[in-house]
């Protein structure tokens, strides 16, 4: 079998185990049938998942000019504290960012080789946690918008990391006693007084099961340095690829990356 296209983020649902799909051009291919089976990924070429150009992907699937000129892309995709459609005031497109920041979202701990505090829209409840490749995740407090997310988030980042280390989350073999209610309760004191409203207790915790078995070793490998690329597939987690061998490939870190794939026996 062979295909080509423009990679985007695996499409997730969550099941027993969770079922992936590579999304090379909007046609899906269900990556667990491929298990066991040998896997070609050739680099051939990009297509900036903005304006749909030929020019070599900066950053998230954006060319340099869409990265810095995209809604889309705005400081206040990665840092939420930084948002103001509620002010009605716009960064880039005042229209675009009401729609994303002036919705409910949620603030998480999700254990990912560490406990970590995350911001969510609801929406993306649960394909966020299983993109990062969380074992656990418990939502902490339920917000009206963004920014009331963010400030959350930049208090409890003091005390808790915010970022997946995508090593440990692989290598991962997690402790049966891991309690994210435990930690809620410890770091309630260092929510901001104004939004101690947004706090939720109760939520019920989330585990995710994952076509995955821990590898012996883990290593990373990108089409920029490694542009035509042969391995077994033996599992996914979070957004990553694993090959036979420990050899793992983060699709989310390649999108807007034309491919090459064909798939043997």
């Amino acid at each position: 079998m062979q295909f080509k296209g423009q990679i985007l983020k695996m499409t997730s649902f969550n099941d027993q185990p969770i079922q992936y799909y590579l999304n090379l051009s909007g046609d899906l291919i269900h990556m667990n049938e491929l298990f066991g089976k040998e896997l070609t990924i050739k680099h051939a070429g990009f297509q900036c998942v903005n304006c749909g150009l030929d020019k070599t992907i900066y950053r998230m699937g954006f060319c340099k000019s869409c990265f810095f000129e995209s809604p889309y892309a705005s400081d206040t995709i990665i840092r939420p504290e930084l948002s103001t459609a509620h002010l009605g005031i716009g960064e880039r497109d005042l229209d675009v960012e009401k729609e994303i920041q002036l919705q409910p979202h949620t603030v998480y701990l999700a254990y990912t080789g560490d406990v970590k505090v995350g911001v969510t829209r609801n929406t993306q409840i649960p394909t966020r946690w299983i993109d990062q490749g969380a074992t656990f995740a418990l939502p902490i407090a339920r917000t009206e918008n963004r920014y009331e997310a963010g400030m959350i988030e930049v208090a409890l980042k003091e005390h808790l990391p915010d970022k997946t280390n995508w090593r440990k989350m692989l290598q991962d073999d997690f402790e049966d006693d891991i309690d994210l209610a435990d930690f809620q309760q410890k770091i309630r004191e260092y929510f901001p007084e104004d939004f101690q409203k947004f706090y939720s207790e109760g939520e019920n915790m989330w585990k995710f099961d994952y076509p995955f078995g821990k590898p012996e070793k883990v290593s990373s490998f990108t089409l920029d340095k490694n542009p035509e690329f042969t391995g077994r597939l033996t599992g996914i987690k979070g957004q990553y690829l694993g090959f036979e061998g420990g050899n793992f490939m983060n699709v989310r870190g390649h999108e807007g990356y034309v491919i090459e794939l064909e798939v043997k026996n």
